[in-house]
């Protein structure tokens, strides 16, 4: 009896990988046959949509026309506008926010702005404005920018977009106030939105481009 099982055991792990062999061969043989002509296109016609953007930077790569944003002066200010109305040149807020980047009337003023209804309407004014604002929270915080930089509050390291993209979210004077107290002192908008996020959300840009200014002006009714 003994033999005979030895026997049936041969015989068992011997066959086992055999009938599975041929079992896999004969399935990989046995494939239908695709009839290439149903997926021939013949239509001269096909319908597509090709999303586009239309940034204002140069091309990095010549043969493909892509164009790239980077971290330049162009990426952050775009980034902040699309946090702050989705980069929407007409959009007001709950609070009677304006613009692109949600200006407050009383930062138009100082900027010499005096006609908000003109403003909202003009999409080249909202961006000098932005640009004058940020000329004047740079000379504002020229010496926290110094002072701060490559430092870390909060986990965060600090940079000179961070701040300038807190200066635009809580004013200046709060962001000065956060540096200082090292991040102690902390100021949020309506929404709950607080300078460290937009510290950290916006750093690592190359705000260079922006030169400190005391009083920017923009001469407009």
């Amino acid at each position: 009896m003994k033999k005979i099982d030895i026997k049936l055991k041969y015989w068992f792990y011997l066959l086992v990988p055999l009938l599975t062999a041929a079992f896999l061969l004969i399935s990989f043989s046995i494939q239908p046959k695709i009839n290439y002509n149903d997926y021939v296109v013949t239509s001269n016609r096909l319908d597509y949509t090709v999303y586009q953007e239309i940034p204002t930077l140069k091309t990095i790569n010549k043969n493909s026309g892509i164009l790239y944003l980077g971290n330049t002066y162009v990426a952050f200010k775009e980034a902040i506008a699309f946090k702050e109305s989705q980069g929407n040149y007409k959009a007001i807020n709950t609070l009677g926010y304006l613009g692109k980047y949600q200006f407050g009337v009383t930062t138009l003023d100082l900027l010499g702005i005096k006609n908000p209804n003109l403003f909202l309407k003009n999409p080249a004014l909202q961006e000098k404005a932005f640009l004058a604002n940020a000329k004047r929270n740079k000379w504002v915080l020229r010496r926290d920018i110094k002072r701060f930089v490559g430092k870390k509050i909060d986990g965060i390291r600090i940079t000179e977009s961070g701040i300038l993209a807190a200066a635009h979210l809580a004013g200046p004077g709060n962001v000065k106030r956060y540096l200082r107290s090292y991040g102690a002192i902390d100021s949020e908008d309506a929404y709950g939105t607080d300078i460290l996020s937009y510290m950290h959300k916006f750093s690592g840009y190359d705000t260079s481009f922006v030169k400190a200014q005391k009083k920017p002006k923009i001469n407009f009714p």
